[in-house]
């Protein structure tokens, strides 16, 4: 068969990019570096990661996804045809039809920006897939099955949250927050708190290393050394910080996305929730292993929640499997060209 098909899980904080009865081939940062004179691409990915927060004048860094959507349009375009000819080869016969996981809550105009980037990145055709429907087929739920199904998926841009039954999406929602705006309230925290100036990447670091959802008293604290500048003297200086300082820090975020689902299941029919009520809420995305936020789902809404099985690869799966499924999927798909 020489119809070339790529699922691709165009993430705020990373794109993961599936070929089917492969997986998961690529596991990049979406970050493309540019050089402020011609506005030429340097580097994409792991490379231009590298650069964040150390690049010189003439060099940007730049996220070209903000909130799960397009921000810089010919950034995307040239991030996707990258993550394309890194998985396909440059040369080539044939173009690929691609898949690509989007935001439940975004625009037709974000949408079809989406597509047209895709096309213009060299694809044959672009399909479109909501993200949490994505998640739910990566997660192995049987989204066509007549009995409701919640998931909840956490990524560094957006947290998706919705109800599937019979192949379609009941009551969904999506709100702009994830693992980006955790990074951003640690920095915050630490900076009003202990008048220490730290980098995005300090913070996604302690948010991985000694994160957590929930205090719990029992547990032992986890703790990390941190470097960074005073805010005071202007000089570098040492901090620990604990895991009781993350989950401080990251409350009000936390909160919004709970309050969603909550919203998502008031606007569920009686029937389905009481399947939700059995079978629980499956939680992926990145942010999906912060540690202890099954227990918080579980403790907030009153329903039990688990993390589904590699949460960070579920969309980019679903995305796969969709397109090698077409017809028995197409219900979920919004749109095609």
């Amino acid at each position: 068969m020489f119809i070339k098909r790529i699922g691709i899980d165009l993430g705020t904080t990373y794109t993961l990019v599936y070929l089917p009865k492969r997986g998961v081939v690529i596991n990049e940062p979406s970050v493309v570096a540019v050089s402020v004179d011609d506005r030429k691409i340097l580097a994409v990915g792991n490379e231009a990661k590298d650069m964040v927060g150390r690049t010189p004048d003439t060099i940007m860094a730049l996220k070209p996804l903000k909130d799960g959507v397009i921000a810089d349009y010919k950034t995307t375009e040239a991030m996707i045809r990258y993550f394309i000819n890194k998985t396909l080869g440059g040369m080539r016969i044939f173009r690929p039809e691609v898949m690509v996981a989007v935001p439940a809550g975004i625009s037709s105009t974000e949408r079809r920006a989406v597509i047209e980037a895709t096309l213009a990145a060299g694809a044959k055709a672009a399909y479109i897939i909501k993200e949490p429907v994505a998640a739910a087929i990566g997660a192995d739920i049987p989204i066509s099955s007549a009995t409701g199904h919640m998931i909840v998926d956490i990524g560094g841009g957006t947290a998706e949250m919705a109800v599937i039954s019979l192949g379609g999406v009941v009551a969904s929602t999506s709100v702009r927050v994830g693992g980006n705006k955790f990074d951003g309230a640690i920095l915050e925290y630490v900076k009003k708190k202990h008048n220490l100036v730290i980098g995005e990447r300090t913070a996604e670091e302690i948010k991985i290393k000694v994160g957590s959802a929930l205090f719990l008293p029992d547990e032992e604290k986890l703790s990390m050394e941190i470097n960074g500048r005073d805010t005071v003297s202007g000089l570098p200086r040492t901090l620990v910080i604990t895991s009781d300082d993350v989950t401080e820090a990251i409350q009000g975020e936390l909160e919004e996305i709970l309050n969603a689902t909550k919203k998502i299941l008031q606007q569920t029919p009686p029937e389905l929730v009481a399947d939700i009520i059995d079978r629980g809420i499956v939680i992926s995305g990145g942010s999906a292993l912060l540690r202890h936020i099954d227990q918080l789902f579980s403790r907030a809404i009153g329903v039990s929640a688990y993390i589904a099985d590699d949460p960070l690869l579920c969309v980019a799966k679903g995305t796969g499997i969709a397109l090698d499924n077409l017809d028995s999927y197409k219900r979920s798909i919004l749109a095609a060209k």
